[in-house]
């Protein structure tokens, strides 16, 4: 084992201790011990425990720490705090630039206990609140795990869509340099819009392959490595892979077709249309019998014989979106205030109405409402309202499930509202039927309009509570309850691809962008994306209803209470 294994072992060991708060003196003798193990120009392994004992630093009680580590691999005190230490907060150590003291903060006040979590906080600008941290560290903590996430090799399709958005027009502006009008293509995992992304395909149609292909390192942005005469790759500066194929022109859209789709899709499609040549995609589903299937569809799941039927879904459109459903403002722990989300939606996105979802009472790290700033924030509303007319703000609230499955507030408190969104934030650790039970408990309150972001999972972060996905949407089904597809780009939860036994059982989804500020609410368009993926339709979608069909929807459930 070499010195450096031993320094980072004591090290952890005295932040672990610093993080449970143990005698400051003992964390200091251990920190100590590990900067001068570090430093040693000589190895301690094969030493004697009085040899060690003798080194500058370490004294007797670490010197046994380090014989212990020596001949077992650990250290019995180490994995004892390490069994009352979550392993996300274990992680959070390696984060450069919050030690054990702000790690402390995040966990034990803001209730954070994962590295995903902490991510989605930052999101939210829930750390600025928090006792020692800034705007500048949130930044700094964002850009690091989002740095750890890219180290992976696996990228949010937000945190790829601006890079491959931009190279693809810089691939376009250098093959306006080569003759006969190159076609390109982005192909895929990204043409499919699939959440995460861990590569990217691009495609070239050439009437003249070899003179691309010849002078492809001028092209300055990539460094381009041969996979085969036709077939290139490349990385990112950020670790995304680039894959690019160069073909000839007239059998362009034969291959970006077969890049785009699954391997399923294309093998059926191509059984039925042959290989062509032809002059576009459209031509191929024609010639296999086929209605055009469009690139988000292509899962091989049941879209062919749908397009065989002609009874493919009308995807959903950004057009069609009315309002937003489910946003955040500075009443609890939302960054803008709701005057200025409501304007931005009004003037910026020209929607006809915002639905506003402060946290509830239990949800005290994010500031949540109590029952008297609930009046007051109604209040406040009313007034906007008068004010903004024919635009309308919604009273809605995110109502934290309780263990038990129950609602955050009394009856008297729910019905004030026009809905409520329910979700689970807290103790996520459940099996499957607690879980199902839970969930199923909040569907059937009669005061519930949406159910939130329903396995709480975190993308490339944290999975979510286990659910029988089955249960709970029949349940919504059974009580007419709205599922929420969660468009922040980290959630993207109802998964897509329950979105077609959601919608088969006539529940209706809702992209709900879940917006902290007023940048939040571009995130719709992820959840559009994977709306789109699981076949959803304006006609099922709540916030694509206009104004007078969703008021009269929630007057008419609160009626019926």
């Amino acid at each position: 084992m070499e010195n450096k294994t031993i320094a980072r072992t004591l090290r952890l060991l005295s932040q672990l201790m610093e993080l449970h708060n143990e005698n400051p003196f003992k964390i200091k003798s251990v920190a100590n011990a590990a900067f001068k193990v570090d430093k040693l120009p000589h190895a301690i392994q094969g030493k004697s425990l009085e040899e060690i004992a003798q080194i500058d630093g370490l004294g007797k009680s670490i010197s046994g720490k380090v014989w212990e580590l020596l001949q077992t691999g650990t250290m019995a005190e180490l994995q004892q705090i390490l069994t009352a230490t979550p392993e996300g907060i274990v992680e959070m150590l390696g984060i450069k630039g919050i030690g054990p003291k702000k790690i402390v903060v995040i966990w034990k006040d803001l209730g954070i206990e994962s590295i995903g979590e902490l991510y989605y906080a930052c999101n939210e600008n829930r750390l600025i609140e928090a006792k020692g941290f800034g705007l500048k560290t949130q930044d700094e903590i964002r850009k690091i795990i989002e740095f750890k996430m890219a180290a992976q090799g696996k990228f949010l399709y937000a945190h790829a869509e601006a890079q491959v958005n931009q190279l693809h027009a810089d691939v376009a502006v250098w093959l306006n340099g080569f003759s006969g009008a190159p076609l390109l293509g982005i192909a895929g995992e990204y043409r499919r819009c699939l959440e995460i992304i861990e590569s990217v395909d691009l495609i070239i149609g050439a009437e003249f392959p070899r003179e691309i292909i010849d002078n492809l390192s001028a092209f300055k942005q990539l460094e381009f490595q041969a996979v085969n005469d036709n077939t290139f790759s490349a990385l990112m500066p950020s670790g995304l892979k680039i894959n690019l194929s160069i073909t000839e022109k007239n059998n362009f859209y034969l291959e970006w077709f077969k890049l785009t789709g699954n391997q399923t899709h294309v093998d059926a499609v191509l059984a039925l249309a042959g290989n062509g040549p032809f002059s576009s995609e459209q031509e191929i589903y024609q010639q296999a019998g086929l209605a055009f299937v469009e690139p988000e569809l292509r899962e091989g799941l049941d879209e062919i014989e749908l397009a065989k039927a002609n009874t493919l879904p009308k995807l959903i459109t950004y057009a069609d979106l009315k309002g937003t459903l489910h946003n955040h403002s500075t009443w609890s722990d939302g960054v803008h205030t709701l005057e200025e989300m409501a304007l931005f939606c009004k003037n910026e996105l020209q929607l006809e109405y915002l639905g506003m979802c402060d946290h509830s009472r239990s949800a005290f790290y994010a500031n949540g409402l109590n029952e008297q700033r609930v009046y007051a924030q109604h209040q406040e509303i009313d007034a906007l309202n008068a004010k903004l007319a024919p635009f309308r703000i919604f009273k809605g609230i995110e109502s934290d499930i309780l263990y038990d499955g129950s609602l955050d507030y009394s009856n008297d408190i729910l019905k004030t509202f026009d809905f409520v969104v329910a979700s689970v934030h807290s103790i996520l650790r459940m099996d499957e039927d607690k879980a199902t039970s839970r969930l199923v408990t909040a569907i059937e309150n009669p005061y519930t309009t949406i159910l939130g972001h329903p396995t709480g999972r975190l993308l490339l972060s944290r999975k979510g509570y286990p659910i029988d996905y089955k249960k709970v949407i029949d349940a919504c089904a059974a009580n007419g309850v709205v599922i929420e597809i969660n468009a922040n780009p980290l959630r993207l939860d109802l998964d897509w691809r329950w979105h077609r036994y959601a919608l088969e059982k006539g529940v209706v989804l809702s992209i709900n962008p879940d917006a902290h500020r007023k940048e939040g609410f571009h995130d719709m368009h992820y959840g559009l994306l994977v709306g789109r993926k699981g076949g959803l339709q304006a006609s099922a979608c709540l916030n694509a209803y206009p104004l007078d069909q969703i008021t009269a929807l929630f007057e008419s459930r609160k009626n019926n209470i």
